[in-house]
């Protein structure tokens, strides 16, 4: 066990930046940010090497929004308004619910 603590002693200013707990928004972001990278990778294949890299950082992910991140409540109207918002975005860019008149009826209920 030593010796593997060690070798991971060795690697670990290389990958830390990759599997550290993030602690604030910035270190967040980036996290975010490669988990992105590795999903781009991986796609939907569990067998890729990377599969579990992605698992991994999907999981710290995930640990932050759940302590850091307000859930949001209420109407799916309203939320989908409030994540627009937050995010700067606008009808025209949420092509994946449908065109901008698709989304403009979404959001007028």
């Amino acid at each position: 066990m030593n010796t593997q603590i060690r070798e991971i002693a060795k690697v670990w200013p290389v990958v830390r930046e990759v599997f550290a707990v993030p602690h604030n928004e910035r270190e967040y972001e980036k996290l975010v940010a490669w988990l992105d990278s590795v999903i781009d990778e991986v796609g939907g294949d569990e067998g890729h090497p990377l599969a579990s890299l992605m698992e991994t950082l999907g999981s710290l992910v995930e640990n932050y929004e759940t302590q850091h991140v307000p859930e949001l409540a209420g109407d799916p109207i309203a939320s989908l308004k409030a994540l627009m918002r937050e995010h700067g975005l606008k009808q025209s860019e949420l092509k994946e619910i449908g065109s901008q008149g698709v989304v403009s009826e979404v959001l007028s209920g």
